[in-house]
């Protein structure tokens, strides 16, 4: 995140910075109070200031001593960023919807500034920016989502292939092979005619020899076009299979918050359809791509060297096609593009309803479903059929022009044979190069609608490709032995960082201590636990894990050292065995079962059909609730963790189960340090210290006891609980 961006000479001097005077924070706003766009304006926050700088002027200048509180409040797509002064409220800058966090940090900062925290950004954060979008430059200086110097579709589409180059020179060569037959076919059969045919000037063998020629260089065209089909096919399947791999392993590194924004449908078009469609153009248009256009180009020349006139008469229908392939081409873009989004809702809705299968048959929405399904797939339908009926009237429309020229020049040359001043093999050579310009332009007319496929899912795929992990290990990670010691210093963190969900947080855990996390809903409790396992990075503050920066600690390792049991249990579908095992692939036979015994789960597997092989169904739908969490307590076990995370692992279970459960749950938790949620309190009553978090920060902390005298917030939670029992 850019806070300290490089203001010009010019701006520097309007600041009037006194020799001492550093700045913090210079960040760009673009919206003015009339709601029209500004460029070259800027809100700068020094430690004793803030100026709003608007079209190169000063516009505004505040001392933060004055201020009571400066904010950023979010609008649709835009924010305010607002000054607090002698119990008014200035709106100091407005700014579009991109630059939301980067005035959430500001504010923050200019209120940690009033608190007189003075640890803000320091100088080596400035970093050049592109004048326009704003964005970070690269060594080069010039702004690659300005300049297009990144070359668009043409050059995302070479760099997927860069990683072929031995198999796309195979199949240029035999593209090559095939232009050369290609072209030399007409000259062959005007010398069949000429020499041999025309008033019987040839023998019979010179007859069989022409003959013979056409048919081995057939027999040969035959031979390429295969092999050149099979190795398209081959570098197609196999660009298919390693694009999958990659998308499949990019969309597992990369951000919970990437995840969330997509929905699962998408995703999955990207990874099956996406990639399918780039096997298609592989196999149907590149492998005859480069054949076409080299006979495209060496056709021109040859036909005017053989008949400049005729040659510019068949030339004319081309810009005629060019224009109107032009013409339509941003309109097929976007046919295209409208059906591939239907596509997606057709297939989220699908995925949606036959995960939530339960839910639609409990309130007995299966017809309400099948109408909305059907509504989308209609809509779809309607797009597909008129995206077809666009291209069967386009394509014949464009090939007639295209064939009108034949006839021309058919009259034309048949008028130059009459006069003599040119022979029939002549005529029919240039009939045929004419034809195949044609045929070829015709195929060429026809890419625009697997291009617009191809650019689609090239965009689509990388979409996902170039986004970037927002937690990756850093260069100096290390692999380090928790013990359980986990520390908040100041943590702040929002999903949407101008909205934090938890702010200013500190709290120190030591190793083996049992943490209750209780609250309202909303109130940060499971962001606390997201934050704990690595899962999301603080916007503000730090998290030390035994004394480590949590950033420092490499990803893998970490996560093989804790145990997480949540409300909502998913199990793989597989064995139990295999899902017990996910945690440590490779644990023996006999830790599975003491982690399942541990678990309080080994009677129960013992019972069913196959024991630990036993097939658990889709998301573990096969067993029960209670038998479910079991199992994931097993998986936690298994791992043998120094941290473990319970998000209402008790909740919404039978008497029994949540017995088995509890007891389980108490094994479990021994001698590690642990951090549970309940929405039953009474199950957190023995934990070591109950933290309550309201108002997104920590309210209160104490043993059970301790919150119960105190008659706060947690006792008030507590006595609602008993009431609502008693009501009961």
């Amino acid at each position: 995140m850019i806070l300290k961006f490089e203001l010009s000479k010019e701006n520097l001097a309007l600041l009037e910075l006194s020799p001492d005077e550093e700045i913090c924070y210079a960040v760009p706003f673009d919206i003015g109070e009339d709601g029209r766009f500004l460029d070259n304006s800027y809100v700068v926050v020094t430690r004793t200031r803030i100026l709003v700088l608007e079209q190169g002027a000063k516009k505004a200048e505040y001392e933060l001593a004055g201020c009571e509180k400066i904010a950023s409040e979010p609008q649709i797509d835009s924010g305010l960023f607002l000054i607090t002064k002698d119990g008014g409220e200035l709106l100091a800058a407005r700014f579009s919807g991109k630059h939301l966090a980067r005035f959430s940090y500001v504010a923050r900062g200019c209120m940690m500034l009033l608190s007189g925290n003075r640890a803000l950004v320091s100088s080596d954060e400035c970093e050049k920016t592109c004048p326009k979008c704003h964005r970070a430059l690269p060594g080069t200086r010039e702004c690659p989502h300005c300049s297009k110097q990144g070359g668009g579709f043409v050059k995302e589409f070479l760099t997927m292939l860069s990683p072929y180059k031995k198999q796309l020179a195979a199949i240029l060569f035999f593209m090559m092979l095939a232009a050369v037959i290609t072209l030399l076919n007409p000259e062959i059969q005007k010398h069949l005619i000429d020499d041999v045919l025309t008033d019987r000037k040839g023998t019979l063998a010179q007859a069989w020899l022409f003959l013979g020629i056409l048919f081995l260089l057939s027999i040969g065209m035959v031979i390429i076009n295969i092999t050149k089909a099979y190795l398209s096919a081959k570098l197609g399947s196999t660009l298919t299979r390693d694009l999958r791999a990659k998308l499949y392993h990019k969309i597992q590194i990369l951000s919970l918050s990437f995840i969330n924004d997509r929905r699962p449908g998408e995703l999955m078009n990207r990874v099956v359809y996406d990639t399918a469609r780039i096997k298609q153009f592989m196999e149907a248009v590149f492998c005859n791509l480069f054949t076409v256009a080299i006979v495209f180009i060496f056709d021109m020349v040859y036909m005017l060297i053989l008949d400049a006139k005729l040659a510019l008469i068949s030339f004319l229908f081309i810009p005629i096609g060019v224009v109107i392939s032009t013409a339509f081409k941003h309109n097929i873009h976007r046919r295209f593009h409208r059906q591939w989004q239907k596509n997606d809702d057709v297939n989220s809705s699908l995925q949606d309803v036959i995960s939530g299968m339960s839910v639609v048959k409990s309130y007995g929405k299966e017809k309400a479903e099948t109408e909305h399904f059907n509504e989308l797939s209609d809509s779809y339908a309607a797009i597909n059929r008129k995206n077809e009926v666009f291209w069967a009237l386009f394509y014949p429309m464009l090939s007639f022009v295209m064939g009108a020229g034949v006839y021309l020049i058919t009259f034309f040359g048949g008028i130059r044979v009459l006069d003599g001043r040119k022979t029939p093999g002549e005529l029919l050579q240039f009939i045929n190069y004419t034809s195949m310009l044609y045929m070829y332009l015709n195929w060429l007319t026809n890419i625009p609608r697997q291009l617009m496929n191809l650019i689609n899912s090239v965009e689509r795929i990388n979409d996902v490709m170039s986004q970037e992990p927002r937690i990756v290990d850093r260069s100096e990670a290390i692999d380090l032995p928790i013990r359980g010691a986990v520390e908040f210093r100041g943590a702040t963190f929002g999903y949407k960082s101008y909205k934090p969900v938890l702010e200013n947080i500190d709290l120190t855990v030591k190793p083996g201590e049992m943490i209750g996390l209780v609250g309202a809903s909303g109130t940060g409790k499971s962001t606390m636990i997201n934050l704990i396992m690595h899962l999301y990075e603080l916007d503000d503050g730090e998290l030390l894990i035994d004394g480590h920066d949590i950033r420092d600690i490499r990803l893998e390792n970490f996560h093989s050292q804790i145990g997480v049991v949540l409300q909502e249990t998913f199990l793989f579908s597989g064995t139990i065995l295999n899902n017990i095992r996910f945690a440590k692939p490779d644990a023996t036979y006999e830790e599975v079962i003491r982690a399942a015994k541990m678990a309080n789960a080994h009677d129960f597997i013992c019972r069913t059909p196959d024991g630990y092989n036993t097939y658990v169904g889709e998301r573990g739908y096969n067993l029960s609730g209670g038998e479910r969490q079991r199992i994931a307590i097993a998986r936690a076990i298994l791992n043998e963790p120094k941290l473990l995370i319970l998000d209402e692992a008790t909740a919404s279970l039978d008497t029994e189960s949540e017995y088995l459960i509890q007891k389980a749950l108490e094994r479990l938790t021994e001698g590690r340090t642990t951090f549970a949620i309940a929405h039953r309190l009474s199950t957190l009553k023995d934990a070591d210290r109950l933290v309550v978090i309201d108002g997104h920060s920590i309210a209160e902390i104490g043993t059970h006891n301790e919150l119960m005298e105190a008659q706060g917030i947690y006792y008030k939670l507590v006595t609602a609980q008993l009431e609502m029992q008693k009501v009961e």
